[in-house]
């Protein structure tokens, strides 16, 4: 019987991910690594603990209708999958009368179709094994709303509905979720993050660049996997306020994220 987990990440060659496999690294497991940039995952590898037990596999999450298909690329990697960190995605940085549709098409796209595509295709190989564990990177914004993010929040709100109903229909198939919502954390989020045309807003947000860095969070989100915890808050004080402002005291909320500074 094999002793380690076979964990796949995507949205690895950068930011949380990045960081999360570095500390994966240091536990007794075998790696892959997913995004769209080969290049940039092979860097991380290399900055891993043991780079010879780290595979890369690169994908589109906008293109779900390919993620079948890589998902049995990534079983045949190592034999098997424990866990699927889905920590892919895009973020926003517009006003709902500035966004056009397309932005919040590809936002969703990106952020839940596909997201949701790779758990679809993985899950029916967690099922046959009996045992498997789903993370998914949520955010603070999926538990209330902020301006200038409608459509990133709206897809962080979905992600949520969907793993609290996997998880209640597969506790008998031993299959975990934890759903792991980041405050602000200082990774080039914000500098990708779309703008109402599409294009990429390209400046750091002031409160994403003083924000945890990531090697804290990937230290504190690895805890909760291994946990297994159904969902964590991690960040500074006004975002996981934010959380608990809405959940039992939602008119002082409602007053209070008018005013937030969010960028």
């Amino acid at each position: 019987m094999v002793d380690y987990q076979v964990v796949w990440i995507t949205g690895a060659s950068s930011g949380i991910g990045k960081s999360l496999a570095v500390a994966y690294s240091q536990n007794n497991v075998r790696l892959i690594l997913s995004s769209r940039n080969r290049t940039a995952l092979e860097e991380v590898r290399l900055l891993c603990k043991t780079p010879e037990n780290v595979k890369v596999l690169p994908l589109n999450l906008e293109a779900y209708e390919t993620l079948a298909a890589k998902t049995e690329e990534a079983i045949a990697l190592f034999g098997r999958i424990d866990v699927l960190v889905n920590n892919g995605g895009i973020s926003q940085r517009s006003l709902i009368k500035d966004t056009t549709l397309e932005v919040d098409k590809r936002i969703l796209t990106i952020n839940y179709l596909g997201n949701i595509a790779l758990t679809k295709a993985l899950l029916p190989h967690f099922i046959a094994h009996q045992n498997g564990h789903f993370v998914v990177t949520s955010s603070v914004v999926g538990k209330f709303g902020t301006p200038l993010r409608s459509s990133y929040s709206a897809s962080k709100h979905a992600l949520h509905g969907f793993y609290d109903a996997l998880r209640a229909e597969h506790f008998k198939d031993n299959i975990s979720v934890t759903l792991v919502c980041p405050g602000f954390v200082a990774t080039e989020v914000s500098k990708n993050a779309l703008v109402g045309n599409g294009s990429q807003q390209g400046t750091m947000d002031e409160a994403t660049a003083g924000g945890m860095h990531p090697d804290i969070f990937a230290k504190r989100m690895l805890k909760a996997i291994q946990k297994k915890k159904p969902e964590v808050y991690i960040g500074g004080f006004k975002e996981r306020a934010g959380v608990y402002a809405k959940r039992y005291f939602p008119a002082l909320y409602y007053r209070m994220v008018r005013k937030w500074s969010v960028t």
